[in-house]
């Protein structure tokens, strides 16, 4: 995978719309779930409780919070593009995000 070099800030807008090739993959395994709940204090039951997701849920696992798959946008966007030139890069926010499906955790044996 080839990290697309933007040359400063002002060519960001020809990038508007671009697709970028997939990142790595990244796991998404319960422990990784149970500590996003235990940093926000979500432990509903479809994210911290895989034998009653197994049971229950319609995903037949547990999967990962929303705000856990959006919390890993930077890390994955790092991977993708650098801009040349920048002290440093903040995110003002997310304005229209529609997670589309869920991550079911992985389990590893």
């Amino acid at each position: 995978m080839a990290r697309v070099v933007i040359p400063d800030i002002s060519s960001l807008k020809h990038f508007v719309g671009r697709d970028f090739e997939p990142s790595d993959w990244v796991l998404v395994d319960q422990a990784r779930i149970d500590a996003f709940a235990k940093a926000t204090g979500d432990n509903q039951w479809i994210h911290c409780d895989p034998e009653r997701a197994r049971r229950d849920s319609p995903f037949g696992t547990t999967i990962a919070h929303g705000h856990l798959t959006l919390s890993l946008a930077p890390m994955l966007l790092q991977q993708e593009i650098e801009v040349k030139g920048v002290r440093m890069m903040v995110n003002p926010g997310i304005e229209h995000v529609r997670l589309r499906s869920p991550v079911p955790s992985m389990f590893i044996m």
